[in-house]
């Protein structure tokens, strides 16, 4: 990412909304994008699917537009940030990541930012939903996932990358710019984070690790090789240092790993209850278009 220009706010009305909105105007100022705010209410959509008198759907999925089109309207007007632009637009599609994804979709963001867990998971242990992790698969495009936290008056940003043979070429370096452009935009430091087993210690993957950092401005005093397995040793070196935000990328080819994130992101979104940020790689390429549903959306700037 080297630049910024629309972010997508998935607003779920339980899960701290106006944190969220508050931590995307941050990120909106610094980089002068426009904020566009986007609710998806995928229990009534998939309550209207299942009807089986069709009598009155239309007019309920309308009502039910109509409804967060208000609650929109209403957090939009509670935001003070006249300098930023900021629209919304709703929807009643189920699952919830599939209305999302068609909106990156139509609205093409630099970034989608959403909560970790949606109001339907009651459960106060960090971790991601199914839906959140359905769109670290497929979201295009850099994908924040907040936990409510505030974050520090002088946020604290880093990248966990893996340079070692083997990696999804590229991966590294995006997560890497995406990391600084981010870090710069809210005024925060960033520090870069490599995991090396006690029994790994390969000189060409340091001097690869130190470089990838000089590209992007980050001094050798803030990259730290964190010694152990690493899909324990980074989330745990991590919380210690109290981090705002972490960057991670969202794909794997390391053989034997998660299908969906890889063992290292997957144990870091399971365990961390700071923000996490998910970057592809430039060769990603998207999944097929997810299909809109005819009269599910509406929008207003």
């Amino acid at each position: 990412m080297d630049k910024l220009k629309s972010i997508l706010v998935v607003i779920d009305r339980a899960s701290n909304p106006h944190l969220t909105l508050a931590k995307a105007c941050v990120i909106a100022r610094h980089a002068g994008a426009r904020l566009e705010l986007f609710m998806c209410d995928a229990e009534h959509g998939y309550s209207l699917r299942q009807a089986y008198d069709a009598r009155g759907v239309k007019e309920a999925r309308e009502a039910c537009l109509a409804s967060a089109r208000r609650y929109l309207e209403s957090l939009r007007q509670a935001v003070s940030a006249p300098d930023i632009e900021v629209t919304v637009d709703v929807a009643c599609e189920s699952p919830e990541y599939q209305g999302i994804m068609s909106k990156v979709y139509r609205s093409c963001p630099d970034l989608v930012i959403r909560a970790a867990r949606a109001s339907a998971d009651r459960r106060t242990a960090p971790g991601v939903d199914a839906n959140a992790l359905q769109l670290v698969r497929t979201c295009p495009v850099p994908l924040m996932l907040t936990h409510g936290k505030p974050w520090q008056p002088q946020p604290r940003f880093a990248a966990a990358i893996d340079v070692s043979p083997g990696e999804t070429p590229g991966l590294a370096s995006a997560t890497l710019r995406t990391s600084a452009y981010l870090a710069r935009s809210c005024g925060a430091g960033l520090d870069v984070l490599y995991g090396e087993r006690e029994t790994e210690s390969d000189p060409a993957v340091r001097e690869e690790l130190a470089r990838l950092a000089r590209e992007v401005n980050v001094p050798p005093e803030r990259v730290h090789v964190v010694k152990g397995d690493p899909a324990r040793a980074v989330p745990g070196f991590a919380a210690e240092q109290g981090y705002d935000v972490m960057v991670l990328g969202a794909l794997s080819h390391r053989p034997g790993l998660a299908p969906i994130v890889g063992t290292l992101t997957g144990n870091v979104l399971e365990t961390l209850d700071c923000d996490c940020v998910l970057v592809k790689p430039g060769s990603y390429r998207l999944p097929a278009s997810p299909p809109v549903e005819a009269g599910a959306t509406q929008s207003l700037a």
